[in-house]
């Protein structure tokens, strides 16, 4: 279904990865090693393809939209190479992560160039507003993290806590890429409004469904370990309403393992299948169901078209995915 969704745009994506290769250009040569090593990993790439969505469903004229994708993909980037340092992971998308294939500093600093990249190619684009929302958008997702930080191993975080935690870190970006797309776009502020209320929802249903693949995905298609949530003991919502619903010597032992800073693999195993047992996951699909819906009911702003269409499967993409 994805492939379906982006071929409607498939000329501008095929320009916003040109774009991106372009812009990794440097002087240091571990910079563009690592770079480009980050470009060949693939990736589904669903935040420019929202930006170009967004932008083609309200007429955009120009070309800044591709550039605009390319720094929403760079923000995306240099946010990814900085979890994979404070997790500790060692896998992304089925690949040793920059951090394992060759050190955290590096890491760190090449997210550092891809991080300030994006913000030069914004200066670029030349517009003020657009500037202030990615801005504020980079600020908040540094939130999350640290948020998310705090809440590691700790099995009182609340479920109001972990929302505010993926609004921040993960929604906040689908929001940016989908109403800076409608602002370089001849959008009505109504379009804006609207398109920036979808990526909100959007993000919010695909971070949802992220939660319940760590307990019940396929660990070979996603590129990662089952279950790494939990063992880097992040309380993400599956587990949060695991904790409230199981049987008390279910709940006790899910409060050992997230306190514990290794888990036994025996144990992961177990908290693994008392989320799926106790309801849990349904409980978090149907949450996405909910935001997805109000993602969809947002659209009825833009004009009836292809890319609208496009946005609309982009949301049953997001909710019905394995990986």
């Amino acid at each position: 279904m994805y492939q379906q969704i982006r071929s409607v745009v498939e000329s501008d994506f095929i320009a916003v990865d040109q774009f991106i290769i372009s812009q990794l250009h440097s002087s240091v040569p571990l910079v563009e090693n690592i770079g480009h090593y980050i470009v060949e990993a693939g990736g589904k790439r669903l935040r420019p393809v929202l930006v170009l969505l967004a932008a083609k469903s309200c007429n955009v004229n120009s070309d800044q939209h591709i550039a605009l994708a390319a720094v929403i993909e760079f923000i995306h980037t240099a946010t990814l190479l900085h979890d994979d340092v404070v997790d500790m992971s060692a896998l992304r998308r089925g690949r040793p992560t920059v951090n394992a294939e060759w050190n955290n500093p590096s890491s760190v600093l090449v997210g550092d160039f891809i991080y300030s990249r994006a913000f030069q190619i914004l200066v670029q684009i030349g517009d003020m507003k657009i500037m202030d929302i990615i801005a504020d958008t980079t600020n908040k997702i540094a939130e999350g993290e640290v948020l998310q930080l705090i809440n590691k191993h700790n099995p009182d975080a609340s479920e109001q806590n972990y929302m505010q935690v993926i609004q921040n870190k993960t929604a906040i970006l689908f929001q940016a890429a989908a109403q800076c797309g409608a602002m370089v776009s001849n959008a009505t502020s109504e379009q804006e409004l609207a398109l920036k209320t979808f990526g909100m929802h959007l993000g919010i249903a695909f971070q949802l469904i992220d939660e319940v693949l760590d307990y019940d995905g396929n660990s070979e298609a996603m590129g990662k370990n089952i279950g790494d949530d939990l063992a880097e003991g992040k309380p993400t919502l599956p587990l949060i309403y695991a904790l409230e619903h199981a049987d008390e010597s279910d709940a006790s032992l899910i409060r050992q393992c997230l306190a514990q800073q290794e888990l036994a693999e025996e144990s992961l195993t177990q908290v693994i299948q008392i989320v799926r047992n106790c309801g849990a996951l349904d409980y978090t699909r149907n949450l996405a169901a909910v935001e997805s819906e109000k993602a969809l009911s947002s659209l009825t702003a833009l004009p009836q078209s292809q890319y609208r269409d496009a946005l609309e499967r982009l949301v049953k993409f997001s909710i019905d995915r394995r990986v």
